[in-house]
């Protein structure tokens, strides 16, 4: 229902504190116990496998799954997967595969393929009946509810929140007792951080959506786990709004697609505290060309005086889960630049919400 909104969109997005929060209620045991039986299991390697923003919410899972909980990992694109496996695979492996839906043709494909060559099957899906769901072995899901805008905005985060719980249980052999119960206790305050800067950001949001509406290409950079998000963006604005964007791991930027930047090329710098000197040095050298740069982190005065724009985020969540945060101001603004171009953020012309 639309009651009090304008479009699905905004509705779901402004969710997803809600749907956070009723993931980690439903689905905390279920994660434990799936890692238990998972970390009992050995595997020599998790393969990651999803499409579009799945996919994008596999490579932020891949860098909690490798750096807590220290699994190998492989992430290969649904749509490629059975190009990339062999026919015979000696190490005794796991595939999380991960859709929305739980009905994508490349993702079943990939499953399948998987299945026929002996790997056992984690499931993240939002659909519990789907046929990916009666394909697992293992099966997390993302408690997002209905999403009815084609664009994936809470059925992302709520991926984000099942995967990042599941790879803190997994990392409970990895971790001391202290680190752990400290991880755990920040990823459960992840719906207040969301409410906050859901709040904090709508005003702003509005103001940097007025400012680029007519710009036709944009470039997101984000390193570690917001290269990720980067790429999230990227796709958030080809979908909803109809431009050009490309994201970019933060210093891969430099190596060839800095040719292109002038005053008619906004660039969105995702910046982690730990990471301001680097994006500092390198947001000088980008206004030195003319590209206004809107910075989204937390408060920093140096990036705020220095960015044309700056979003910020409140503090709390640790580099690997960062980007179920900072993939927020990217989602609203999206959102008001296609309002602002006058287009139905619902439904982009040519696409499906599921891909069959």
């Amino acid at each position: 229902m639309l009651i009090g909104y304008t479009h699905h969109m905004i509705r779901e997005i402004l969710e997803e504190p809600k749907v956070v929060q009723e993931t980690i209620t439903r689905e905390s045991e279920n994660a434990r116990k799936i890692a238990e039986e998972i970390n009992s299991e050995d595997f020599d390697i998790m393969y990651i496998t999803g499409s579009g923003t799945s996919y994008h919410a596999g490579l932020a899972s891949q860098y909690a799954l490798s750096n807590l909980a220290q699994i190998v990992t492989s992430l290969i694109p649904a749509s490629e997967f059975h190009r990339w496996i062999p026919q015979r695979i000696s190490r005794k492996s796991l595939l999380m595969a991960i859709s929305q839906s739980g009905e994508s043709t490349d993702v079943l494909r990939a499953v399948r393929y998987g299945i026929d060559r002996g790997m056992k099957v984690l499931g993240i899906t939002n659909t519990p009946g789907s046929t990916l769901a009666r394909l697992s072995d293992y099966h997390l899901t993302p408690r997002s509810g209905k999403e009815l805008a084609v664009p994936a905005t809470k059925s992302y985060i709520a991926q984000l929140i099942a995967i990042f719980m599941l790879s803190l249980e997994l990392a409970r052999t990895n971790l001391n007792a202290d680190e752990w119960e400290e991880l755990r206790k920040t990823l459960n305050n992840t719906p207040n951080l969301l409410d906050e800067a859901l709040r904090r950001l709508d005003e702003p949001i509005r103001e940097v959506a007025d400012k680029y509406a007519d710009k036709n290409l944009f470039f997101i950079l984000g390193s570690g786990p917001n290269y990720a998000t980067a790429l999230e963006g990227a796709l958030k604005l080809k979908e909803t709004c109809n431009v050009f964007a490309e994201g970019f791991a933060t210093r891969e930027f430099l190596h060839g697609p800095m040719r292109l930047v002038d005053d008619r090329t906004p660039i969105i710098m995702l910046t982690y505290k730990d990471e301001a000197d680097e994006s500092l040095s390198l947001i000088r050298g980008f206004k030195g060309f003319g590209a206004p740069i809107i910075s989204i982190g937390e408060e920093h005065a140096e990036l705020h005086i220095l960015s044309d724009s700056f979003l910020q985020l409140p503090t709390g969540l640790p580099k690997v889960f960062s980007p179920i945060l900072y993939v927020i101001p990217l989602q609203l603004l999206t959102y008001h630049i296609s309002v602002r171009r006058g287009l139905n953020p619902d439904k982009p012309e040519r696409l499906r919400k599921v891909v069959k």
